[in-house]
Parts: structure tokens; sequence; C-alpha cells
């Protein structure tokens, strides 16, 4: 999927999209990253439903990209380096469906590069057990509540930010310094 200025759009479910939305927006070529809620059934759902977990929802992040400075291969790259998808849904001390791992692909190349990607780590043993990362069609995505954007960048001595989103931070920092804004 394209935005009207020829960027791409990755959409990806990783824990809390606190913590996801943090390690994207740092990454060079990315233009914007927006919070919210996709992969459910119920329309325009609030935060508050989707703590419950009975939205089929999950709060998930829509990256919008320049393919001439990253690649999507390279998104997915810093996703799975970024969060744990061995357990099902939780991330952490988050529970539920809500916070599952999910690639949700916007067009049949997304869903080809990720199902290789996915099998690159699972033949390499990257992991000590099994990927459990749903690979799914992108369907409508609802943008979270305004309090819940750029929430790590506004909040970031909060004891959550400091314990859970700033080590996220801190691998990306250490591990794709290349990729990283300037």
């Amino acid at each position: 999927m394209k935005d009207s200025r020829n960027l791409l759009v990755a959409t990806f479910a990783g824990g809390c999209f606190w913590c996801t939305e943090a390690v994207f927006q740092r990454l060079k070529g990315v233009d914007k990253v927006l919070s919210g809620y996709t992969g459910g059934s119920i329309k325009n759902p609030g935060y508050r439903e989707i703590c419950t977990g009975r939205t089929g929802h999950a709060e998930a992040i829509q990256v919008y990209f320049n393919p001439d400075e990253i690649q999507y291969k390279e998104l997915l790259e810093v996703f799975f380096a970024t969060h744990d998808p061995t357990t099902l849904n939780r991330q952490g001390n988050d529970k539920g469906t809500q916070y599952r791992s999910a690639v949700f692909y916007n067009n049949e190349e997304q869903k080809t590069i990720a199902e290789e990607y996915i099998k690159s780590l699972e033949d390499n043993r990257v992991f000590e057990n099994p990927i459990v990362t749903e690979i799914t069609e992108a369907t409508v995505f609802y943008p979270a509540e305004e309090e819940h954007q750029e929430y790590y960048n506004q909040n970031q001595n909060q004891l959550y930010c400091q314990l859970v989103i700033s080590p996220k931070v801190q691998k990306l920092n250490n591990y794709f310094k290349e990729k990283l804004n300037g």
C-alpha cells in the first residue's frame, strides 16, 4: 500500500504499540509511525475495549517508510529483533490476543518477504522456541487515541517506559546503529 507521498506502509503488531512505535520512529527512511488497532471485527474500537482482549484486534503500528531509504525486509529485521516472536498472545507481562505478534501484509510481496524471512529465522534457529508470529492480510487500521501517539517520546520518565520500552530502544541503538536517524 502506498500513501500520497509514494511512501509504502508496513503494519506490525509486537505487543504494546508504545514499544513498537518507539523503535520504528528512530529508523532512517521512516516518515511516520501511527499506533492503532487492527485484525479484529469491532468497528472503531477504543483502548478500553482493546484491553479486554475481546475485540480480536491487536495493538499495532503502521509504519510509513521510503523504500529508497529502508527496505521492508530491513523493517522485518528490526521487528523480529525487538520483540519476542515466540510467545503466543504475550509480550513480557502484557497478556492477551491484543498483544500477539503479527505481520499484517499490505500486498503479496510483503507476504512473501515475511514468510521467507520467518523461514530463514527458523532454519537458522535464531530463536530457541518456534516463531508464533501470524502473517495475516491487513484490514482496516483504526488509529489509537491521541494520548497513545508518540507515547514513549512524551513519557520517557514513566516507570513502564523506563523498564519496558527503554531496553528495546537501547537494543535498537546497539544492533542497528547504521539504520538510525542522525
